[in-house]
Order: C-alpha cells, then sequence, then structure tokens
C-alpha cells in the first residue's frame, strides 16, 4: 500500500497570496491502492465477527476560484478522503467512517463499526443486496475529463465572465461574483459477496450572479453551465451575458392579483418538480406511509402523453453510474409510460419492505428523461396564452404526505402568448396530484444540469397568490 498523503486543508487565500498557492492534478492513491484498502477492511470485518460486511473508500480534490469587481476574491482548493465501513452481525447493523487511512485508523474504524452493531436492534429487512443483483460487467461511461486548468486561468475566465455580466446594462451596479470550479474524485466499493468496483469522475462549472437596481429597487439573477467534461461548458461570456440579462428582465417587477391561471415553468424549475415526484415514489416514503402517491403503481398519475425514462448508462452525463451504492447494476428502464407509473426507486432494504426487488436505486435516481411533445419554449407561451412564466421559486411549502404545493414565486405575467412584464412577491398553490395530471406539454428547451433532464412544462391551472 502507498504510504499516506497528508490530507490537505481548504486554503482561502487572496489576490497578493497567489504566488504561494499549489495545485495538484493528480491523485494520492491508485485505483490499486484503494481496492487493498477496501478488500483489508472487509478482511478484517470477518475476520473481527462480522458476517457481512461493504466498505467504500474514496478520495476526491477541487479548486474553486471566485472573481468580484474584477478582483480575485477567494482562491479555494481542497483534498479530502475517506473510508465507509458497514458491518452486519446477522440482521445487526453498524456503520462507522473516517478520514484516516492509516492501518490503525483503518482497525479502529472496523472495530467501533461492530461495537455498533452489537448494541443495535435486529432488523430482518438489513443485509447486503442480493447476490444476484450485483453487477457484473462495469461499461465505462466516459464521467472522468480532469481539466487541468491553472488558478491564473481560472481567473481570467472569473473576470471575463463577470466582465460580460456587467456589461449588458448600466443599471447592474453591484456582482456576487464569477466562479470557476472543478472537482475529481474516484471511489472504491466492495462487499464480502464477492463485489469490487469504483471509477473516477469529475465535474466543472462557471457561474455569475450580478446585482441590477432601478428606482424601484435591487434585483439579483444569476446563470452557470456545468459538466463533466470542461470542453462541454458554456464560455464564460455567455454564461455572464445570460446572467446580465436575467437580472435586468427582472427590475421594476410588480404584483398581481390572485387568480387562477396557467403557470409555465421554466427548465431550471421544472426539473423540481420531478424531484418531488421522485420522492413520492422512493422507497423510504412508500414503506413509512409518507407519500401523496402510495400505491401508485400501474395508475396514471401524470397526463396519458408523459413519458418518463431512467437512462443510467449516458457516456459523460451528470448522473450515470453502471451501479448503485449496493454494487446493483443499473439498467434502463420506462418510468412513466402513458402516464402510468411503472416503477419505484427502491434500494434494497426498502425493496425489502415493501416485499418487492431492488431497482438499482441504493442513493438516488440516474439521469431522468422527460420527453418532450415537441414545443419550443416561445411556442409554450403561444400555447398558454395568458397566464404566469415562472422563473423563482422561494421557500419550501410542499407537503409530501398531502401532495399540497405552495411557494412563493416570481417570474413574467404573460398575455396573448408574449411576455409582458416581471412579477414578484406571489404564491403559487396547488396539489401535485393535480398539477402532474394537468400538465399540458413539455418543452423541448432541455437543460441539462444534473440527474433530471427536461424542458419547461406547463401546467393547466394553478392558484396564483397576491395583493
Amino acid at each position: 500500500m502507498r504510504p499516506e498523503v497528508r490530507n490537505k486543508p481548504v486554503h482561502t487565500l487572496n489576490a497578493d497570496c497567489l504566488e504561494v498557492f499549489v495545485s495538484d492534478s493528480s491523485f494520492s492513491y491508485s485505483k490499486e491502492t484503494l481496492q487493498q484498502i477496501t478488500q483489508d477492511i472487509l478482511d478484517q470485518a470477518l475476520k473481527q465477527g462480522a458476517s457481512a460486511c461493504e466498505a467504500e473508500v474514496s478520495e476526491g480534490f477541487g479548486q474553486s476560484v471566485t472573481v468580484r469587481q474584477d478582483e480575485v476574491e477567494t482562491i479555494e482548493y481542497n483534498r479530502d478522503k475517506g473510508i465507509g465501513v458497514t458491518v452486519y452481525i446477522g440482521k445487526q447493523r453498524g456503520h462507522a467512517s473516517t478520514s484516516d487511512l492509516n492501518p490503525q485508523a483503518i482497525h479502529d474504524t472496523v472495530k467501533a463499526a461492530l461495537s455498533i452493531a452489537k448494541f443495535t436492534a435486529s432488523d430482518e429487512f438489513s443485509g447486503l443486496a442480493d447476490e444476484k443483483f450485483m453487477a457484473k460487467n462495469i461499461p465505462d461511461l466516459d464521467l472522468y475529463h480532469p481539466w487541468g486548468q491553472s488558478v491564473e486561468a481560472s481567473i481570467e475566465q472569473a473576470k471575463v465572465c463577470e466582465a460580460a455580466a456587467l456589461s449588458v446594462d448600466k443599471r447592474i451596479n453591484n456582482s456576487e461574483g464569477a466562479t470557476v470550479g472543478t472537482q475529481e474524485s474516484h471511489f472504491i466499493y466492495g462487499n464480502s459477496m464477492g463485489f469490487m468496483g469504483g471509477y473516477a469522475a469529475s465535474r466543472h462549472s462557471i457561474s455569475c450572479a450580478v446585482i441590477a437596481e432601478s428606482e424601484q429597487g435591487m434585483q439579483r439573477d444569476y446563470w452557470y453551465t456545468t459538466s463533466r467534461n470542461a470542453a462541454e461548458l458554456d464560455n464564460a461570456r455567455s454564461v455572464g451575458l445570460r446572467a446580465g440579462e436575467k437580472t435586468v428582465r427582472r427590475l421594476d417587477a410588480r404584483k398581481l392579483q390572485t387568480m387562477q391561471v396557467p403557470v409555465l415553468f421554466d427548465p431550471s424549475l421544472a426539473s423540481g418538480l420531478l424531484s418531488h415526484f421522485v420522492s413520492a415514489v422512493s422507497g423510504g416514503s412508500l414503506y413509512r406511509k409518507s407519500s401523496f402517491l402510495l400505491d401508485s403503481l400501474g395508475q396514471e398519475i401524470f397526463s396519458p402523453f408523459i413519458e418518463l425514462k431512467e437512462l443510467p448508462h449516458i457516456k459523460g452525463a451528470l448522473a450515470s453510474a453502471p451501479f448503485d451504492n449496493e454494487g446493483v447494476a443499473t439498467h434502463a428502464r420506462d418510468v412513466v409510460s402513458n402516464g402510468v407509473l411503472q416503477g419505484y426507486f427502491l434500494g434494497s432494504y426498502s425493496a425489502r419492505k415493501l416485499g418487492m426487488a431492488t431497482t438499482g436505486n441504493a442513493g438516488g435516481n440516474h439521469n431522468l428523461i422527460l420527453s418532450s411533445t415537441g414545443q419550443d419554449f416561445a411556442g409554450l407561451l403561444k400555447m398558454m396564452g395568458k397566464g404566469l412564466l415562472v422563473t423563482e421559486l422561494l421557500g419550501h411549502g410542499v407537503n409530501p404526505v398531502t401532495g399540497d404545493y405552495s411557494r412563493g414565486a416570481a417570474g413574467f405575467w404573460v398575455e396573448n402568448g408574449e411576455i409582458q412584464y416581471p412579477v414578484e412577491e406571489i404564491t403559487i398553490a396547488g396539489n401535485l396530484k393535480d398539477m402532474f395530471k394537468g400538465i399540458l406539454a413539455v418543452g423541448n428547451d432541455v437543460l441539462i444540469r444534473g440527474s433530471k433532464q427536461c424542458g419547461s412544462i406547463l401546467v393547466d391551472r394553478m392558484t396564483v397568490a397576491g395583493e
């Protein structure tokens, strides 16, 4: 095993300290070393009395540069590593973790996990995933694209981004800064059934937020781009321009009278509706009976034209994975077809509680793709005719048990299929069951930023509460 590399803390430096900032662009531990550490942990756990065990060993590092008002505000560098150990003594479970990869620390962590298991109540549903579901072949999904960009280059990009945002309009008179960030990581997961697998991954981003002011007050907005491959990021200037344009559009916002109208969620918010859906049909919510979509398998819960697929093996995608957090192989599947729910999101534990089989979703969903009904953004506005375009949501007013939905919002009033003026200090309310069934269209203006990919979503009717 390679000797441990000392864990480097996050450094926050100003421009005067640039010359002492050092960026390491490679992992400290090889894949083979992580595999050996994982195997050592499993061997120790079994030797110390575990009937079954699993472990994950990971390492990651990153760099983030923020420029504000054309000056370097922060430079951050992080390097992290960690071990997570889960052991079973029969149906008793214990878990412990550490950031120390020394042999003694590993021994102590395994011992701690076993000690916890001995004092934990037996749970008939606990245990490793069934061996038959474990991934046998692990495809290369092209998830690792190291950037290797210098601090100086990141500073220059951030300055270009911020300058572009400030150039949009003279009313943009302040900035929260532009940030260029990069993260790389790799891990190995193994268990006592013989599974051992892992991979490296990367994620890079450019973001900007600015503030504009008019006689009626100040407004703030932002924009960002993110990808596993830096070559696929929007360029810094375009990110800044988009942030500036979005901010200026919000100036001189008005209030609305209370009414019921169609509501169009822009792509950055539409994916949030999918998040509420996923939460409602995930194992924990279902076996706790704390979901508004209990016993909904095989039921029509969306408009009949809605098609939602889970595609875990898209190369280079932000939520692709060959296996889940338990080593269970992931597979492409239809989650919703013709508006009908075809499957839940289950890990092994929740599946056993429900008398079902795991769906390979321990740790969450993978690349949910909502099919478009063909309209572009302009087409959705025309289809809506008169109503509210929502571009920002505030608060967390969603009841997961009843589906009641009420959140503060801002956006734009639309008449005759065209945006008329910005609005703020309003609340939109409805029930997620009604909202899902009331979807009129899904746009082709897809925004890819995470595990859920969809265009704008038009809902037939919601209550807009204003003055």
